[in-house]
Formats: structure tokens, C-alpha cells, sequence
């Protein structure tokens, strides 16, 4: 993939030296040349080439961060007698919760 996005790059230069050498080119105008039918396109065309690559890395990535993360929750819950997720003292599915008498 990247011989043929250095191929095109070379033509294109090869476009521009020739927009900025001709007797009625301009520079300004290789410099576009080179930027709309080179750099442009090219980066469109390697960032959907890759977009697969990406997917994958992705995915592995967060794989690693689930396996950490069942790994951390399996060594921390094992030892703590409390690991219910709710405040001491709250109430249960049916319980009643605490009243404090004011003064």
C-alpha cells in the first residue's frame, strides 16, 4: 500500500515541477497541484485504508482494559466482607432504615 501512495506522491510532484516550471505556470499553482491532486487524496485514501488496522487495535485494547479491570474487581472483592456497593447503614431491599432522635 505505501509503494503505491509513494508512487503517486512522486507523479504529483513531478506535476507540480512542471506547473512551476512552464513559461505560464506559477508556483502558487504548483503548490496547489500538489496539495489537491497529492496530499489530500492521499491522506483520504490511507486513512480508510487503515480504518480496519484501527478497528483491531481498538478491540485489543479494550480487551486488555476488561481483563484488567475483572482481574482487579475478582482480587478486591475476595478479601473485604462488605463489597455490596451501597453506604453502611442503608437500607436493604424491605428493611427500614435507621432514625436518629434529635435534641
Amino acid at each position: 500500500m505505501y509503494l503505491v501512495v509513494i508512487g503517486w506522491l512522486y507523479v504529483v510532484l513531478m506535476m507540480a515541477v512542471a506547473e512551476a516550471s512552464n513559461t505560464t505556470g506559477t508556483v502558487l499553482g504548483a503548490i496547489v497541484t500538489f496539495f489537491l491532486y497529492g496530499l489530500i487524496p492521499i491522506a483520504l485514501v490511507v486513512y480508510l485504508m487503515r480504518t480496519p488496522q484501527r478497528r483491531k487495535e481498538i478491540k485489543a485494547k479494550e480487551a486488555a482494559e476488561d481483563a484488567a479491570l475483572q482481574a482487579t474487581q475478582a482480587g478486591s472483592t475476595s478479601g473485604q466482607p462488605d463489597a455490596g456497593g451501597q453506604a453502611a447503614g442503608a437500607t436493604q431491599a424491605g428493611g427500614v432504615a435507621a432514625v436518629r432522635k434529635e435534641d
